[in-house]
């Protein structure tokens, strides 16, 4: 018979479990919510006693070895509770039959649970703390309204959402800045991810990171590992219990859906042909940024293709190579204007600054290429790389012209912890001198819900304060049209935006 051990994070403790523990029990398992020291009523911390991350992992060790050596155990860690969790499975790997990683992160050998707090204000307010103060001390529970600093809330009734606050606890300090240390052990433990979308996460997003290449995402694809979607925020055993607790029952089972390993299709969507049969000039490389140089007098103007996000480093070919953004950057010469697309280093939600600096370090090397008139300047930015238009918008230079967008991502998704950053374009749009900007967007009518969400409220914002936004819909468009759907359905839209882009160029 199954035994649950669950394992509650930041903040919480067992009872965020009691719905869903009693489905399961209901269902004939055994069901134990492990009580962590310092966060659990039933197990508070002596006054001289450290709380940190061993301590926890102890505490789940202690629940490991209470369950009878011939019974099966399915350890589920939430958010900060996988710390704990996974430190365990790795000292009791031959007891653990398998380990749920439930809507968190990927933590790694060395590295402190302070690195996945999501909202990246506070992760760097907390390093300074620590870095100041030591690792001693407790960090204060959310407040009512501030949860979702922590994960979407979406699904969470309100009175659910005032049971976890009045039982929150303070977070000792020593948990999230103690490095998570592993042997290897727990690589031999079949693993399920449950992703919950309402927070930002989907099986297909995660598909399409292990499709570009990344060696440290290839386990995600080993024969034992399953992933579940579950359509709500962050804290599904509160919005979601009874759902939470069938997923559970099949993860158990060895169910769930399996990813497909890079190289084994005949070619990754981000690599399949661009829709448009387009010349392609010779290409011109500097630095981080190719250009395609249409044989036409000039200087002419110039559009810059900047790439989606996060990709992994070690990803090849670099996204400048890639079908999508070389088709782009050609049908922008085939029309007489030169195309650029260009490398920036969005490889994780946290480089969104440096991705930054790398796309105005292009926009500067295109604008002083002879060949390019300085003055007429549009950019163009695709999915993830969607946030980084942000900073155009709330200060557009009188040479930007234009600038242009297929389904981007135009608000911070909920677990990205960047809804107090200057990423966020549904808020920069309203700004008096984005109005006079004009914007192309190329909506994708089969987007997913949680992208969509921001496309409407950018859409909205845009449309409240007068912006000049033309709206190119494409009905039956998924995210990555380019290369997903029918040549005959998109090429139309592609031609639309583009000439519309050039024809504010050269209007």
């Amino acid at each position: 018979m199954t035994v649950f051990i669950l394992v509650a994070g930041a903040f919480t403790g067992a009872h965020v479990w009691r719905e869903t523990a009693a489905r399961l029990t209901a269902e004939g398992r055994d069901v134990h919510a492990v009580a962590l020291t310092g966060l659990d009523a039933s197990r508070p911390a002596a006054p001289s006693v450290r709380v940190d991350l061993e301590t926890h992992i102890e505490d789940v060790l202690a629940a490991i070895d209470a369950v009878d050596p011939g019974r099966e155990i399915v350890l589920v860690g939430h958010d900060y509770g996988i710390h704990p969790a996974l430190g365990a499975a790795d000292r009791r790997a031959r007891r653990v039959a398998r380990l749920v990683y439930l809507d968190s992160a990927m933590p790694r050998d060395g590295v402190p649970a302070l690195a996945a707090v999501p909202d990246q204000t506070l992760r760097g307010e907390l390093a300074e703390r620590i870095r100041r103060d030591g690792h001693d001390g407790e960090l204060a529970p959310p407040e009512r309204d501030a949860w979702a600093r922590w994960g979407s809330t979406a699904g969470v009734s309100g009175a659910a959402l005032d049971r976890l606050t009045a039982l929150a606890a303070p977070q000792p300090l020593g948990t999230l800045c103690t490095p998570l240390r592993l042997s290897g052990a727990v690589a031999d433990v079949p693993v399920t991810g449950v992703l919950c979308t309402g927070n930002g996460a989907s099986v297909e997003l995660v598909q399409r990171l292990v499709d570009f290449g990344d060696p440290a995402l290839a386990a995600l694809t080993a024969p034992g590992t399953g992933f579940f979607e579950l359509p709500t925020g962050h804290w599904p055993m509160l919005s979601r219990p009874a759902d939470l607790a069938d997923v559970l029952l099949r993860a158990a089972a060895g169910e769930g859906h399996r990813l497909r390993p890079a190289g084994t299709d005949a070619t990754p969507a981000h690599l399949r042909p661009f829709p448009l049969d387009v010349p392609v000039p010779a290409r011109e490389r500097e630095g981080h940024v190719d250009l395609y140089v249409p044989d036409t007098e000039g200087p002419l103007p110039a559009v810059i293709v900047v790439h989606g996000g996060p990709v992994p480093a070690g990803a090849r070919p670099t996204p400048r190579e890639w079908p999508t953004l070389v088709g782009y950057a050609c049908l922008a010469a085939a029309e007489g204007v030169v195309g650029a697309t260009l490398d920036h280093r969005l490889h994780d939600v946290a480089d969104y600054g440096r991705a930054a600096e790398d796309v105005a370090a292009a926009v500067e090397l295109v604008r002083a290429d002879p060949r390019v008139d300085a003055d007429r300047i549009a950019l163009w930015f695709l999915s993830g790389g969607g946030l980084l238009a942000a900073d155009w918008l709330a200060e557009p230079p009188a040479w930007l012209r234009c600038l242009a967008a297929s389904y981007p991502i135009l608000a911070p998704l909920p677990n990205w912890g960047l809804a107090d950053s200057r990423f966020h374009p549904a808020r920069a749009v309203a700004d008096a001198d984005a109005g006079e900007l004009p914007f192309v967007l190329l909506r994708a009518g089969l987007e997913s819900p949680e992208i969509a969400a921001t496309v409407e409220a950018f859409v909205t914002a845009a449309e409240d304060c007068g912006a000049r936004l033309e709206l190119i819909d494409l009905p039956q468009g998924h995210h990555g049209f380019e290369t997903l759907d029918p040549p005959e359905e998109t090429r139309p839209a592609l031609l639309r935006g583009m000439r519309s882009v050039i024809g504010h160029l050269k209007g």
